[in-house]
């Protein structure tokens, strides 16, 4: 499968793999930003993507930059739909209580990965189908 990428800035970084088949591609900042502790900030990426028909891209957390930093996604995950073509931004959270988080460009901030997904529509009825677990929601499984 290919995955189009547009540079919509000259500084930008294409995404990357780490590791030959790895399923997420790392997403680099172009440009900089500070994050003092309990902030967040939108970081463009400088690129725009065209993601398959029957796809979703997921922008999740790098779990280096959690582990050391406590840098997360605000809005973990991140959803880009296959008509969206804008830049793809990352909304950095920094958890840390007290360290300040500065970002460069060329970091890698986040990791985009594709999935495919249903096309479902939804149907109004009457009633559900009946299923083991019922109406046991948060918390019901145990611990």
């Amino acid at each position: 499968m290919e995955l189009r990428v547009s540079r919509l800035r000259e500084e930008a970084t294409l995404p990357t793999r780490a590791h030959a088949g790895d399923a997420g591609l790392d997403l680099h900042a172009a440009e900089a930003a500070t994050l003092a502790p309990g902030e967040r900030a939108s970081v463009g990426t400088g690129i725009a993507v065209e993601v398959p028909k029957g796809h979703a891209g997921l922008v999740l957390p790098r779990s280096g930059l959690a582990a050391r930093h406590g840098i997360t996604l605000a809005n973990a995950p991140g959803l880009i739909d296959p008509g969206y073509r804008g830049e793809l931004r990352v909304l950095l959270l920094n958890t840390d209580p007290a360290a300040t988080f500065e970002v460069r460009p060329g970091d890698r901030i986040a990791q985009l990965v594709l999935t495919p997904f249903a096309d479902a529509a939804p149907t109004e009825v009457e009633t559900l189908d009946e299923s083991a677990r019922g109406l046991a929601g948060f918390g019901s499984s145990g611990r």
